[in-house]
């Protein structure tokens, strides 16, 4: 039987699915690499990440929970367990992962547990995601540098974890900071994102 949550699932994901192909052109699947990170708003994480050359999709979603196929008013209330996250598909002959967990330090705040900036609760936890191995090792590796040389006191609290089931958020949210640049200007201003970062890592 085909039930209107089905239904809602195949319509954001073939919209994620649509976008991924528009924007992987002279691409194919072999080519890319996956990673995944949980900064507080997706929407932030997106346009930084979308900015890195060799980077070729950022799809906003949610993961790390226990509800299959949440909804942005489920994750945002915090009731599934899940967080705000990002999934990039990127060419490893363009950028390494290496390259890529060092945007990710630089766009949070890696001091706060279950907040990042305004955002508060679990589904705005930070974290780094791995896929395998090596990234598990890349990422711990990056932690330990980071905390060796961070110019704050303040420890290093962020989650490194094994990547689970990733949901793509609702078509409105992806490209949220293009789609509705005024709206999203004014969020992250009054969010104290930037201002915040400016005073972590200068």
């Amino acid at each position: 039987m085909i039930t209107k949550q089905w239904l809602k699932w195949m319509i954001t994901a073939s919209s994620a699915v649509t976008a991924s192909l528009i924007m992987t052109v002279g691409h194919t699947a072999d080519d890319l690499a996956t990673a995944t990170f949980a900064g507080g708003c997706f929407w932030c994480m997106e346009e930084a990440f979308e900015k890195v050359e060799g980077v070729d999709t950022v799809i906003s979603g949610y993961t790390d929970g226990r509800v299959a196929d949440p909804t942005y008013q489920q994750v945002s209330a915090g009731r599934t367990g899940h967080t705000e996250a990002i999934q990039i598909a990127y060419d490893p002959s363009q950028v390494s992962y290496q390259e890529l967990l060092e945007v990710f330090w630089r766009n949070i705040d890696p001091t706060t547990p279950d907040r990042q900036f305004c955002d508060s609760g679990s589904q705005y936890r930070a974290a780094i995601f791995y896929h395998d191995d090596e990234q598990q090792r890349l990422a711990e590796a990056s932690r330990r540098a980071v905390e060796g040389s961070k110019p704050f006191k303040e420890s290093i609290v962020t989650e490194i974890a094994a990547v689970s089931a990733f949901y793509p958020a609702e078509e409105y949210h992806q490209g949220y900071y293009l789609k509705n640049s005024i709206r999203y200007n004014f969020y992250k201003w009054s969010c104290g994102r930037a201002q915040r970062l400016e005073e972590l890592w200068g």
